[in-house]
């Protein structure tokens, strides 16, 4: 196949118009985004942006992602085909609510709203709100269940794209089905009518924009946009060399069900010649009953986010550069498309991280400059899902915290970057903060620091994570906990080192510290703490090949310790960082580094 057959043709529009609609595009998801923000009740939303807003063309292609969570966004298309292959009477004043994993939402937990938008009688655009709910009715008190068997263990309600709204007006059946399930009624509908602010936001400008250019001009920006990035997608994979690569990652154990934990393959062939990526997750484990099987938009999303990652940043996020990835899947699979009623209550974290760092990882065996190290995996305490009796407001309260940093991969290029989150979010959500969770909730932070020298050692070190005490104030307050990274942490590639392991422990009122398992319920009374520590990131490269200027950085500025500064890095350091006269020994560096090299040769 030549070129001139691989590439979508070059259309006549002006491609600074292109540039403009493209950005009052992205100017309308972030409007969305700012309405979502600002009306939400539940910290999760209002504070850490557990949510993403996008945009999505009549006959659904990803058209504007905006700057969503990927492994929220990269599957929008999926629920607004569902939205018009279940519901052949769509008007103007539609809007659907759509948490359904089987039907192409990422898991329960997930409220997606969405609301059709007709221009001239023509269904021209969908806009998309999807929020991470504090409660989903589940059958424990958060919104994941690691251990449900199925999905009724599991227990959510679950809203198979479902009218909300009809000329403009709330579906009341469906507001007291939520109501009556969920443990904290109205914090659901606060953010529910922020979900539908933001859509309604989204599609009153959406009309606007297409009054000032007309109908065929935003048609005509669809096919160019398209075409545009997936050009700039083609060019960017006719850089890398062809190639097969094959990458393995292990989730840990979790007894009884994984007694030695869960490997994860991804299969990568990089065709340049016809400018196509193929990534393979079908060589993985049946499902399982477990809640972690992953969604068919939270697996896709997983490995595209990590071939994106490993990308030229600028290349457009859209169906246009997607089509040039090609996600194999199989039914039934752990990594792939569920079996009702195989639970999926965590696939958008826990395996769906697994699956971004071990694709990002496999491009870096095509050699130095490419891919990148595994990012910390872990939702520790700092993401723990707390519940119980507030007595300021007499009535409970539920909320998933998220107070972790987890540290980031090392890269090519730079170190981590400290406040990553998670692989699954890249970055792209806010981390909580300590005051506004305790006025909202009867907790009290005892302490949060990042932990020195937490990250895997590498030319480019993987960030840090934090530690993290907390406990409640007064009455007896339940956890949920569902963290990975415990026994299996985030690795380092072409010599870099991993990251340091999660923990989690519970200290008792005497002071007596439990290592708790990382996937946990468990209750604490007043004066008791739980005490978390996150992963760290992964190193890129060999330690001894940093810079020596940066070592000496690092240590005054307490990202590395002075002992792994000489021990890990190899590097002689000599003053004190406490009265500014630390400095590099550079002839005795250059001698030591040999001999540890040497040293490590011979293991």
């Amino acid at each position: 196949m030549n070129e001139k057959q691989v590439l979508p043709t070059i259309r006549e529009f002006d491609p600074i118009l292109m540039a403009v609609l493209a950005n009052r595009l992205n100017a309308i998801v972030r409007e969305m985004s700012n309405t979502l923000l600002k009306t939400a009740r539940s910290a999760v939303l209002a504070v850490v942006r557990d949510f993403s807003c996008s945009i999505v063309t009549g006959d659904n292609r990803l058209l504007c992602p905006g700057e969503g969570l990927p492994v929220h966004i990269f599957g929008s298309s999926l629920q607004s085909q569902s939205m018009c292959d279940l519901h052949l009477d769509l008007a103007p004043g539609d809007a659907f609510l759509h948490n359904d994993p089987y039907l192409g939402n990422t898991h329960p937990a997930d409220h997606t709203v969405i609301v059709p938008v007709f221009v001239e009688g023509v269904h021209l655009f969908t806009t998309i709100a999807k929020a991470h709910q504090a409660d989903c009715g589940n059958s424990i008190p958060s919104t994941y269940h690691a251990y449900a068997k199925d999905i009724y263990e599991e227990g959510a309600l679950v809203f198979p794209c479902v009218r909300v709204q009809k000329n403009f007006k709330d579906v009341d059946d469906i507001i007291r089905m939520c109501k009556r399930r969920i443990r904290v009624p109205e914090q659901w509908y606060g953010d529910f009518l922020a979900e539908i602010g933001a859509a309604r936001i989204g599609e009153r400008r959406l009309l606007e924009l297409t009054q000032r250019y007309g109908v065929e001009t935003i048609k005509a920006f669809f096919a160019e946009w398209f075409a545009y990035s997936e050009r700039r997608m083609v060019d960017a994979i006719k850089k890398m060399p062809d190639g097969k690569l094959s990458n393995t990652t292990v989730y840990d154990p979790l007894p009884p069900i994984l007694p030695e934990g869960l490997p994860i393959r991804v299969d990568v062939a990089v065709d340049t010649t016809n400018g196509y990526i193929d990534v393979d997750l079908t060589h993985n484990a049946d499902n399982m009953a477990f809640g972690l099987n992953a969604s068919v938009a939270c697996a896709t999303s997983n490995a595209m986010c990590g071939v994106f990652n490993c990308m030229d940043p600028d290349v457009p996020h859209n169906a246009g550069s997607f089509a040039r990835i090609r996600v194999h899947l199989r039914d039934g699979c752990v990594t792939g498309v569920p079996k009702f009623p195989h639970s999926c209550s965590m696939a958008t974290t826990n395996i769906g991280d697994r699956l971004v760092n071990v694709t990002q990882a496999a491009f870096a065996a095509i050699g130095d400059g490419h891919g990148l190290a595994e990012g910390a995996i872990g939702m520790g305490a700092g993401a723990g899902v707390i519940s119980g009796i507030d007595w300021r407001r007499n009535g409970p309260f539920i909320n998933q915290e998220w107070l972790i940093t987890n540290g980031g991969p090392g890269t090519p290029t730079t170190d981590g970057w400290l406040n990553y989150g998670l692989p699954v979010a890249a970055g792209l959500m806010y981390r909580g903060s300590v005051e506004v969770d305790e006025s909202k909730y009867p907790i009290l932070v005892k302490q949060l620091r990042v932990m020195l020298g937490g990250g895997g050692a590498g030319r480019f070190r993987g960030a840090p994570g934090s530690e993290l005490v907390y406990g409640p104030r007064k009455d007896p307050m339940t956890v949920v906990i569902s963290c990975d990274g415990q026994v299996n942490p985030p690795q380092g590639v072409r010599g870099g080192q991993a990251g340091p392991p999660a923990a989690t422990y519970k200290i008792s009122r005497d002071g007596a510290v439990e290592k708790l398992p990382g996937v946990i319920e468990f209750r604490l009374e007043p004066g008791e703490w739980v005490r978390g520590l996150d992963a760290g990131g992964g190193g890129y490269g060999d330690p001894l090949k940093r810079d020596p200027a940066r070592v000496c950085h690092d240590v005054p500025e307490r990202w590395e310790t002075a002992a792994r500064a000489h021990e890990v890095y190899g590097v002689v350091l000599t003053g004190a960082a406490e009265d500014d006269s630390l400095a590099v020994d550079e002839s005795a560096t250059v001698a030591w580094r040999a001999d540890l090299a040497h040293a490590r040769a011979a293991r």
